[in-house]
């Protein structure tokens, strides 16, 4: 049922004076109702345009309060998203490098490397290797690559195995090597990833063939030893 508020005082008295007159003077009911009626919409129209404003103005609140919520939580207004951050390569400046000849397996050498940053860096593809004034570079063993990039976190080791010269003889221009250059690649095959590396040798050197080639940079020390 619609509600109607209460009728100002004023109508209250003509409607009580109309109800006491008598015949001649008594206005008919079709005469009374009309006036009511204008009388009842004047009144309630305010009311409902009222209504209608403060259900507006709590909507805009309301909005206005989800707006800023969500504008909280996510970016400002303005501002550009937060972009990746750039990939960095272990390199000279940001690790430390050895290089040892192993007994097992023969003719073997093993390159470690230490990310002494203070942030994560990668070892991508395979060293670049150079003994003294070397013209040739040396070949990786493909079957080594691994799934991902090899990823150092600060104080963690990656490792590269040197497979020095061949066992069987069959190398060519043998020769002992007495510095060692190591390389690192950048993002892309044979770019470069930063300053080189040079490791102490022993002070005999290395005995290196055409057969000298290394690994891909790998996670696991025995796993870059087993090629």
């Amino acid at each position: 049922m619609r509600k109607y508020h209460a009728l100002p005082a004023a109508l209250m008295a003509a409607l009580a004076l109309t109800a006491c007159q008598d015949g001649t003077g008594t206005q008919d009911e079709g005469a009374a109702t009309p006036h009511l009626t204008a009388t009842a919409t004047a009144t309630t129209a305010p009311t409902k345009a009222a209504a209608d404003k403060a259900s507006t103005t709590a909507g805009n609140t309301a909005a206005d309060k989800a707006s800023t919520t969500t504008a909280g939580k996510g970016t400002k207004p303005g501002t550009a998203a937060a972009t990746p951050a750039a990939r960095i390569s272990c390199n000279g400046t940001n690790t430390t490098v050895t290089a040892k000849p192993v007994r097992r397996p023969i003719n073997h050498m093993l390159i470690t490397v230490k990310n002494t940053g203070s942030k994560a860096c990668d070892l991508t593809y395979y060293p670049v290797l150079r003994f003294d004034e070397m013209q040739w570079a040396p070949q990786p063993m493909e079957e080594s690559k691994p799934q991902s990039v090899t990823t150092l976190a600060p104080g963690q080791s990656g490792y590269a195995g040197v497979l020095l010269s061949a066992a069987d003889g069959s190398g060519t221009g043998g020769t002992t090597g007495h510095k060692l250059t190591v390389g690192f690649q950048g993002p892309t095959p044979n770019s470069s990833g930063g300053p080189s590396a040079i490791p102490q040798l022993p002070a005999e050197g290395v005995y290196y063939d055409s057969s000298l080639s290394a690994t891909y940079w790998l996670r696991d020390r025995d796993e870059a030893l087993s090629y």
